[in-house]
């Protein structure tokens, strides 16, 4: 595997949708008085803003965040949000297309790693900041697309950076009648998941914000963000009785034309040709309870060095199979979703099925009033090389987290990552005293949308 392509494979996780998928602590503090001052005057706006003051897509529909989002938390759907992605982000009236979003972190590890490049000492700072596109451009076309500024752009130092986020446009119809209820559509969009409307797949992350997955830099699949907005893709998806849900998208490189909707870093992976995605998914509802069992397959030939692509691709097959269940009756919301996926890795260089990778991922959740929150989430990454007496790596852990939404569009909650394993290392075996439980991070946030 090349140095480029390793770089890729541990980039970690993706926290995309309404957060980046490269979100770290980063570098302009605030003090606690202007912590204070920009709470309270947010509060305050928020409280004095009328029914036209609120994100595009509530703003479109005349529906609040509980009417798309389970428990008005993001990134879960209700069947009607999921109704609203499917027929293309058409449904009400045409109305202004822009929101805004800000991210507040503070992150504190209980050891913190100077030679990383920076520490994360629990200093409340400005992560990201968000330019929503999104709603209806006509009666069968709509977009989504987000433009986010992370101030901390990577691996390379701290600097603020601008660049393209998810992206989706999409075109559908539905047609109905005394027997059958057909919705059927075409969507483009720049990262493979992303247009799923159950949410389940990490395009979408699986929290609220950055940090909340905890893989930090272990190996992951492809369908774990491993082309988030390096890529575009095209595809065609029919929802058949509100029971059977099927798709097939093509990706390529996302250049030239479609260059806008990548992030334009300087890091895009090269794939070679239209790489396949396939995805087929059951659902049903009964009362208040909604549940969908779905599968997705991923085929991905990747050059391994973007500057020659003389030496050749690795192959990338990604299959998963997804879970989720909902009971949605007010004051109560309950989220469960659980995601495997399989990756095997043929390599250029080392030969047929050189790696697998295997990602477990669980979260459950209950909201109370569309207020009161509570999550708990597990991860497991484990990566094998075959190769004789290759170290075989993994990283698993809990993330629980608590959160309070006291107004529609403002958030604040806590999360703590305990890991019992990460590369591999559980305890003091790295040959530096150094153990799994040493990354255990403290996350408290503030999020907030106009």
């Amino acid at each position: 595997m090349s140095e480029f392509e390793h770089e890729r494979k541990t980039t970690g996780c993706a926290t995309h949708g309404a957060f980046p998928a490269n979100a770290q602590p980063i570098k302009h503090s605030l003090s606690i008085v202007q912590v204070v001052t920009w709470l309270m005057s947010s509060l305050m706006v928020l409280l004095s803003v009328n029914a036209e003051a609120v994100p595009a897509f509530a703003r479109q529909t005349g529906q609040n965040c509980l009417a798309c989002h389970a428990g008005g938390q993001f990134p879960e759907l209700t069947p009607y949000g999921r109704m609203f992605k499917l027929t293309g982000y058409t449904i009400g009236e045409r109305t202004v297309p822009i929101s805004g979003m800000a991210v507040l972190t503070a992150n504190k590890v209980k050891v913190n790693d100077p030679a990383a490049g920076h520490t994360q000492d629990g200093t409340l700072t400005f992560n990201t900041g968000s330019l929503f596109i999104a709603g209806k451009i006509t009666d069968k076309a709509g977009v989504f697309a987000q433009i986010t500024y992370n101030n901390y752009a990577g691996d390379t130092g701290f600097s603020g950076h601008t660049g393209a986020d998810n992206m989706d446009f999409r075109y559908a119809d539905r047609l109905i009648n005394s027997n059958t209820d057909l919705i059927y559509g075409v969507t483009m969009h720049n990262n493979p998941g992303v247009q799923d409307v159950w949410n389940s797949n990490p395009a979408w992350g699986y929290g609220v914000v950055p940090g909340s997955t905890g893989i930090g830099s272990a190996a992951t699949p492809m369908l774990d963000g491993g082309l988030g907005q390096q890529v575009v893709g095209g595809g065609a998806y029919v929802y058949w009785n509100q029971t059977v849900y099927a798709e097939l998208t093509g990706y390529r490189t996302g250049n030239g034309v479609f260059s806008f909707m990548t992030q334009g870093n300087g890091t895009q992976a090269i794939i070679k040709g239209t790489n396949p995605y396939a995805r087929l998914a059951l659902t049903h509802a009964w009362g208040a309870h909604n549940a969908m069992i779905g599968v997705t397959h991923l085929d991905v030939q990747q050059y391994q060095d973007p500057t020659d692509l003389t030496l050749g691709t690795d192959s990338y097959r990604d299959n998963s199979i997804d879970f989720q269940y909902q009971y949605l009756l007010d004051p109560h919301t309950v989220t469960a979703t659980v995601t495997r996926i399989h990756e095997t890795i043929d390599s250029a260089t080392a030969g047929t099925l050189s790696e697998n990778i295997n990602s477990f991922r669980a979260k459950a959740s209950y909201v109370y009033q569309a207020k009161y929150g509570a999550t708990l989430s597990y991860f497991d990454v484990s990566n094998s090389v075959n190769n004789p007496g290759a170290t075989q790596t993994g990283t698993q852990g809990w993330t629980p987290e608590l959160f309070w939404t006291p107004l529609q569009y403002m958030r604040l909650g806590v999360q703590y990552t305990l890991f019992n394993k990460v590369n591999g290392v559980s305890s003091n075996t790295d040959g530096a005293g150094r153990k799994a439980s040493d990354d255990n991070t403290l996350l408290f946030y503030v999020w907030g949308a106009y």
